[in-house]
């Protein structure tokens, strides 16, 4: 061969080695690039490069972060593109529990759009997509289960409530599931708690069918929707109407309409039968402002907005599912199917040039869930109070205090609540057997004076052991007076009691006399039914428990109380959804129980047999400072029911560790939402 042949191909081929290598090499380079956290670039063609429109949308992910514009993005946990026999696609992921955005309990991968509209202008969102997978696990009965929202219109302003919702929702083991879309109902006034959804079925099922128990699933629809299957969706908004359009190859095309500036639910007479059924029970019972969403900023949104969570459905029975997250880990969830995923082939939004910035939102909203709120924020009268904490800690000023062990904020799905938790065993106050996370009023007040308590709350949790035969077990106290003088008793004690296997447990309210002379040790209380038995029902051995009430009240069913002392009488008036409302009268000045001919029958069951059988001081608490408690008083512990029949539980307490005994069930959580504190007023 010539060798000036020879090398020219030498060169040549070397030349082209190079240029292999130095590919491959950039390619690894990109390759490393793209799985750090910090730049996730995509590799190939990029989500704008399939649906050319992310320049109008922020993008936030599962992990609860903003991301900004998706232009030239991807990360492989939520937000990729992948390709099919259908063509390349968008893949939008989101697990069952990560962090969130904003105050939601679900997470979400979704595009939130930079500007806002007006309804009265023109707008509109389009796209095409398939759902590959909804969650595997759940409870039945929980509306929002198997979940996901796939659009949305969501306010900017007031509320930031939803007039649209599109959902995807298919039970396990059925083939087909439903498409359904949601209108929000934006509330009247500043309570946005009591706020509702109204579903409408497009394919298959609305919201509100549900299964009968956690693992029972209602019929399959016979016109729904595979995982995998495509259909579309438009919205046009114009005029203050808004325009659905839903199609997909071998299903009817549905369309419907929607006034977004005049309201259908502004009476309660407007309530829907399906509202009643859902949302009512669990206290959303709100009225819509007459305008709707007149006067607010509308923006759009689409992705995946995963409904099921894994909050314990006690706390919401509609939006909370109790579904398997794996403590948080994303790659456990997604490896047994406990995630969301959507995939979106094409879509567009068109929207005035009128439009405006959005900014406001996402300022209010990204990195809200790991902000704090305190709980003066949710019941702005801790001024008024100092707390004991069940570890033994005081606070004096709990304006600005949390604890995440005992004393924190919550959000169950609509609403804040200050939760109020406790072990079995952990550091009590100096003359209690019971720890307690409560509320100790800083004012002091005579009988004749008076003060009044309010406050609306569930209780999610009592303690799991104990022994039945003791009147105390199983129960909480979760409001007070207390005297702050002579033998510092308690004329009043609010309880919560439910036995293990129960569902409802028993409220009732408890009397302490404020015995006559020094000797305090004969001390009783007499206990008066509100809903369900009072204290004296008991087991007749350690696990044999008394017939569940059928008036009861559920963990996580809220009631509400309202203590009134004034010119020395106490009027009590206990209030529940579906429950008939209670009053009692009790005078905390003059004695009913001065003689032993006074003894009621139940106090000589209870107290006789312990030797607590004193008479009360004519007077009672009559010139006594007293003084209001609320919060969480655990009444069951680890001391020997032999030592007490009455008030020594016998429960389970680990030595006294508390993040075991939260493990294990054997503490007390009480959630307040709203509470009062002041003068005692005229009663009605």
């Amino acid at each position: 061969m010539n060798s000036k042949v020879f090398h020219s191909v030498s060169v040549r081929h070397l030349f082209m080695i190079g240029t292999i290598l130095l590919f491959f090499s950039c390619k690894e380079n990109k390759k490393q690039k793209s799985t750090d956290n910090t730049k996730n670039v995509a590799i190939g063609p990029s989500a704008n490069d399939i649906i050319p429109f992310f320049q109008h949308w922020n993008l936030i992910l599962g992990d609860g972060s903003n991301v900004g514009k998706a232009m030239d993005y991807e990360n492989k946990d939520f937000f990729y593109t992948a390709s099919d026999d259908g063509g390349d696609w968008v893949v939008f992921k989101a697990p069952n529990a990560g962090n969130t955005h904003g105050t939601s309990n679900n997470t979400r991968t979704e595009l939130a759009q930079l500007k806002k509209w007006s309804p009265m202008t023109e707008a509109k969102m389009k796209a095409t997509l398939k759902i590959m997978n909804v969650s595997s696990t759940g409870d039945a009965r929980v509306a929002s289960t198997y979940s996901v929202v796939v659009g949305q219109i969501h306010s900017a302003d007031g509320h930031e409530n939803e007039p649209l919702k599109i959902f995807y929702k298919k039970f396990p083991g059925h083939k087909n599931g439903s498409v359904f879309w949601h209108y929000e109902i934006n509330t009247a006034g500043d309570d946005n708690s009591k706020r509702w959804d109204y579903s409408t079925p497009v394919w298959g099922h609305d919201f509100s069918v549900v299964g009968t128990d956690a693992n029972t699933y209602p019929p399959e629809p016979v016109d729904g929707i595979a995982l995998g299957e495509e259909f579309s969706y438009e919205v046009v908004i114009k005029d203050g109407i808004m325009y659905l359009t839903f199609t997909s190859d071998g299903h009817e095309t549905k369309k419907f309409t929607k006034n977004l500036i005049s309201s259908e639910y502004a009476n309660r007479s407007d309530m829907p039968e399906q509202t009643k059924k859902l949302f009512v029970p669990i206290g959303q019972d709100g009225l819509e402002r007459k305008e709707g969403y007149a006067g607010e900023g509308l923006f759009f949104k689409l992705g995946t907005y995963n409904q099921t969570n894994g909050k314990d459905p006690k706390v919401n029975k509609v939006w909370c599912s109790g579904a398997e997250t794996h403590g948080g880990d994303i790659q456990k969830q997604y490896a047994d199917g406990n995630y969301a995923e959507v995939w979106f082939k094409s879509a567009d939004i068109t929207i005035s040039d009128d439009a405006i910035s959005n900014a406001g939102y996402f300022q209010a909203n990204d990195g809200l869930s790991a902000k704090t709120v305190y709980p003066h924020e949710v019941i702005p009268f801790m001024d008024k109070f100092k707390i004991l904490l069940g570890d033994g800690t005081h606070v004096e000023d709990i304006t600005e205090f949390e604890h995440k062990d005992f004393f924190y904020t919550v959000i169950d799905g609509t609403r804040r609540w200050v939760v109020y938790k406790t072990p079995n065993s952990g550091v009590t106050s100096k003359n209690s057997s019971n720890t307690r996370t409560e509320l100790h009023e800083k004012r002091e007040w005579l009988p004749k004076d008076g003060g009044k308590l309010t406050g609306t709350c569930k209780v999610m949790q009592v303690s799991i052991s104990g022994d039945a035969r003791v009147a105390a077990s199983y129960s909480t106290v979760v409001g007070q007076i207390h005297s702050g003088e002579g033998h510092e008793n308690e004329p009043l004690k609010i309880f919560y009691k439910k036995f293990p296997g129960h569902t409802k447990g028993s409220v009732f309210w408890n009397y302490e006399i404020n015995p006559e002379g020094d000797d305090n040790s004969d001390r009783w209380e007499y206990s008066y039914a509100v809903w369900g038995h009072d204290m004296s029902v008991i087991g007749k051995t350690k696990n044999d428990y008394p017939t569940e009430p059928t008036n009861g009240i559920e963990l996580g069913e809220e009631f509400s109380y309202e203590v009134n002392v004034y010119k020395g009488i106490m009027y009590l008036t206990f209030r529940s959804p579906d429950h008939e409302t209670k009053t009692f009268t009790k005078n905390l000045i003059s004695s009913e129980y001065v003689e032993r001919s006074d003894f009621p029958a139940q106090m000589k069951k209870l107290f006789v047999p312990i030797g607590q059988d004193g008479t009360e001081r004519a007077n009672a608490y009559s010139g006594e400072l007293n003084y209001f408690k609320q919060g969480a008083y655990n009444q069951t512990n680890g001391k020997s029911p032999e030592t007490n029949m009455v008030w020594f539980a016998g429960a389970e307490t680990y030595g006294g560790d508390i993040a075991k005994q939260y493990e294990n069930g054997c503490y007390t959580e009480v959630w307040f939402r709203e509470a009062t504190v002041g003068m005692g007023t005229p009663p009605e």
